[in-house]
């Protein structure tokens, strides 16, 4: 994932989480709300397949 600068909008709904460029720690998973943690990795691997093709694996 080229990182999370463009996602502030879904990491401020996530809950207790620290990032980085490209590293999001969770402690445990009771601190964030899991729905919007696959909202962050839809939009993560949307915006990945804009720059390499992207296919489940």
């Amino acid at each position: 994932m080229p990182g999370y600068a463009d996602f502030g909008s879904i990491l401020a709904r996530l809950g207790k989480h620290k990032a980085g460029k490209s590293c999001l720690t969770i402690n445990t998973l009771s601190d964030i709300d899991i729905d919007v943690l696959a909202e962050l990795i839809s939009a993560g691997l949307k915006d990945l397949n804009t720059r390499w093709p992207v296919s489940p694996g």
